[in-house]
């Protein structure tokens, strides 16, 4: 489904992280996510200035719907209240998708033309409400290339039925040890130069065309030049992995990196002792301005992250992550150094950067940027990106960091 709505929007994601099954980032679609929970952001009124100016008297507030073609149908429901300042919230719901509310961060009314935003997922509708304030006709932007989207105001006999989501999965006991009970091993030869997916949702883990090295890198959460003495097909070789936990429960981030560790051990018998290296390194810090980050809107123990098309470049889109999480992934798929958070800064956060990536990313392979007819220049490289639009910084230094000197390590053992 995601890869299928990305080609229809014109943008193949080069890379996804999906930790928490709550938010496939990479995909394109406004209600892309699976098994999100307890939303519970507060959407940013218009001013009152931009709310009606010539438009049908009863303005937009209601219910409305309409079926956005991506792929597959998916209907859609949009429920827009007018405050008494005459400001207008919205919430959107993908009832084919299970049906999770997701806020609107901005909804606005100028003369008769509709524009909502959802900056979580990096979506945004603009649309011309009819003169009998009956129907929106417009688009749906996630990417390069808009999707019809016509909204339909309901009467209570024509509303469709929304869904109740479904109840979030019980985390994993905090004091679990957890391993995988059954785990599939099997060679990726796409051809691929980097990992395509490394996702848990509800209690299946899977990677798609991980090499061992992406895997130790993750299960330690460390960079590539931080393991060192391996064999040359720990890079090259590629595998797709597919398990399920033997604990019940949804397992947190260090609990998922505790199987991994075990897995390694037992299918490639990884060895290594560990050592202290000066190498280059960026240091995160705090910018002279403070951070800009926006406090999650989502719940659970683990994060998503993932990349689509953004204004003059790519969007790198985090929710409910640490800036811990933010460092390891630039470290692990975007940078060629460790990423050492001193920001100082707790708690979880949703955030964007926008960004164009050179050849020094990705591991000499970005994803690539496709034509936006919308985007008057490139965006900022990565460090300019996120001093701008994040508030932290990028500083290259040389600085003691540990390393894993690999001892021992084998091709995978036969499923």
């Amino acid at each position: 489904m995601i890869e299928r709505v990305a080609r229809k929007l014109g943008f193949r994601s080069k890379m996804l992280l999906n930790l928490a099954g709550i938010a496939a980032m990479a995909m394109p679609i406004a209600f892309g996510f699976v098994n999100v929970n307890q939303v519970r952001a507060q959407a940013a009124p218009a001013t009152p200035a931009q709310a009606t100016a010539a438009a049908p008297a009863q303005g937009i507030a209601g219910t409305w719907q309409g079926t956005l073609n991506a792929g597959r149908d998916l209907r859609t429901v949009v429920k827009i209240t007018k405050a008494d300042d005459g400001s207008y919230k919205a919430v959107f719901y993908s009832i084919d998708q299970g049906g999770q509310p997701f806020n609107a961060n901005t909804v606005t009314l100028q003369g008769t033309t509709v524009k909502l935003a959802l900056a979580l997922i990096g979506g945004t509708y603009e649309g011309k409400l009819s003169a009998d304030g009956k129907t929106i006709v417009g688009n749906w932007s996630q990417g390069p290339n808009p999707i019809p989207l016509t909204l339909t105001r309901a009467t209570p006999e024509t509303a469709w039925e929304i869904p109740t989501p479904p109840a979030p999965q019980p985390p994993m006991a905090e004091n679990a040890d957890p391993s995988f009970e059954v785990a599939t091993i099997k060679p990726n030869n796409s051809g691929a130069a980097s990992m395509q997916g490394l996702t848990l949702r509800g209690r299946n883990f899977a990677t798609r065309n991980s090499s061992l090295g992406d895997l130790i890198a993750f299960a330690y959460n460390v960079q590539a030049k931080q393991i060192v003495g391996g064999p040359d097909w720990m890079d090259k070789d590629r595998y797709d992995i597919a398990a399920v936990p033997e604990q019940e429960g949804v397992p947190n981030a260090e609990q998922l990196r505790t199987m991994i560790k075990k897995l390694l051990t037992d299918r490639f018998k990884l060895a290594f002792h560990n050592d202290k290296k000066e190498l280059s390194a960026y240091v995160l810090t705090v910018g002279k301005g403070g951070q800009k980050l926006t406090p999650t809107q989502l719940k659970g123990p683990l994060p998503g992250i993932g990349i689509r098309p953004g204004a003059g470049g790519i969007t790198l889109n985090m929710v409910n992550a640490t800036v811990g999480d933010f460092a390891s992934f630039l470290q692990m798929l975007v940078l060629d150094r460790p990423v050492v958070d001193q920001t100082g800064i707790k708690g979880r956060f949703d955030y964007q950067c926008t960004f164009a990536p050179d050849d020094s990313q990705f591991n000499g392979h970005p994803p690539p940027v496709p034509p936006q007819a919308n985007a008057t220049e490139s965006a900022p490289g990565l460090f300019e990106a996120i001093q701008q639009q994040l508030g932290l910084k990028l500083d290259a230094e040389k600085t003691p960091v540990d390393v894993i000197a690999i001892d021992h390590v084998e091709k995978p053992s036969a499923n």
